[in-house]
């Protein structure tokens, strides 16, 4: 057995259908690595933090230490590449959410949706200053499109505006739901030009003058991860701090689509992540005189989570073949998401339920995943939204409205 077989039976015992294979030696040590620092540092506090809803110290920082954008590991074999493989960025999402979905969903806002309204919205110079500094984590970022009466029909409702006056913009507006705003350098943030009627995105700091953000309050889930209200009061920014190229609600949709799969591969880890809680549990737990992992009904339950995981699993990695060799499509990331964030709810449930009483109890970590899964299955397009995606492929038909 080769070194590298050697860390992927450790790293991924559940992954039958071998999938880990196609990644490189150096992906494998930096997920290694990856999941060796999530173990080491913050296993013993998670649950702490999620009941306290606290961010663990250092975390984002921890990650940017790692550089996962351009760490030589990462391009060992794959000489001329400029970004890391797909199929990495896949076990990246999946080993974190397989730990914690509100870490996960940290880091998929500032490396997905943030990021990527700089390097797809930026003009060559605002991408030549920012991509840098947000890939190392220097800088901190969020995604600010939804809003306190807009989701899912935000494309059409947006109702923060921006005046033009001179070589500056004039924002009025509020937000909601916005993950880590309060701890963001910068905030691309998206408002309908009142002359046009069209949406374009710009540069907010939180420290800004008529810019207001308190912290959502009460979550049943994704507890860890601060999602906030922001409140633009005749919030000036400089063209210069416009997102030169986010024109148009196809402009935004792009980053929507190129985090969508993302999604997809948090709700795959998820899985991952109940599954290992609930073998563990049922090594140890004992009824009637013995463990429970020896009873039928309960090993039925586990080979229905494998099964989940596995097609997840297997959905997932073609995705990201697909956005491999450039194939972004909508309909296949729908789908992902959809069916993967579905199965998640299904196998969360089983697994609660097989820890009994237990299974609320913030101490087990099913707990926190069974309530965590209700927000994958939300967010990045709910599932009926997903579904119309899907059906109007099908059919030739928008049924959104």
């Amino acid at each position: 057995m080769t070194e590298k077989d050697q860390m992927l039976k450790e790293l991924y015992p559940e992954d039958i259908l071998n999938i880990a294979k196609e990644l490189t030696e150096g992906e494998v040590k930096f997920l290694k690595q990856l999941d060796d620092m999530l173990e080491s540092k913050y296993r013993d506090s998670i649950n702490d933090h999620w009941v306290n809803a606290t961010v663990p110290e250092g975390f984002f920082e921890e990650m940017g230490k790692l550089n996962y954008f351009r760490n030589p590991l990462l391009f060992e074999g794959r000489e001329g590449a400029k970004t890391p493989s797909q199929l990495f960025q896949f076990f990246l999402s999946y080993t974190v959410a397989r730990f914690d979905v509100s870490l996960v969903t940290v880091l998929g806002v500032h490396q997905g949706l943030g990021h990527n309204a700089f390097l797809f919205g930026g003009s060559k110079e605002q991408v030549a200053h920012y991509i840098p500094k947000l890939q190392s984590h220097e800088l901190r970022t969020c995604f600010a499109l939804t809003e306190p009466e807009h989701g899912s029909d935000v494309a059409g409702g947006l109702e923060t505006t921006a005046k033009r006056d001179g070589d500056k913009w004039i924002i009025n507006g509020a937000k909601k739901w916005i993950g880590g705003a309060n701890v963001s350098d910068v905030i691309p943030l998206f408002a309908v030009d009142v002359e046009t009627g069209k949406p374009k995105g710009f540069i907010i700091r939180p420290e800004q003058d008529g810019v207001d953000i308190d912290i959502i309050q009460n979550k049943i889930a994704l507890r860890i991860i601060p999602n906030t209200n922001i409140r633009l009061d005749n919030v000036v920014v400089k063209e210069e701090d416009r997102l030169q190229n986010i024109n148009s609600f196809k402009d935004i949709a792009k980053i929507l689509y190129s985090t969508r799969a993302g999604v997809s591969y948090m709700a795959t880890g998820a899985m991952a992540g109940a599954l290992r809680a609930t073998r563990d549990y049922v090594t140890e737990r004992k009824q009637f005189g013995k463990e429970i992992s020896k009873y039928q009904l309960i090993q039925e339950k586990l080979a229905m989570m494998q099964g989940n995981l596995s097609h997840a699993m297997a959905l997932s990695a073609q995705l990201a073949r697909m956005q491999e060799n450039g194939e972004y499509d909508e309909v296949a990331t729908s789908t992902a998401k959809m069916m993967n964030a579905l199965r998640l709810r299904e196998s969360v449930s089983m697994g609660r339920g097989i820890h009994g009483g237990n299974g609320i109890l913030a101490e087990y970590d099913i707990a926190r995943f069974f309530s965590d899964a209700e927000a994958v299955y939300t967010y990045e397009g709910t599932h009926e939204i997903n579904a119309l995606v899907i059906g109007r492929a099908l059919t030739g038909d928008s049924a959104f409205i």
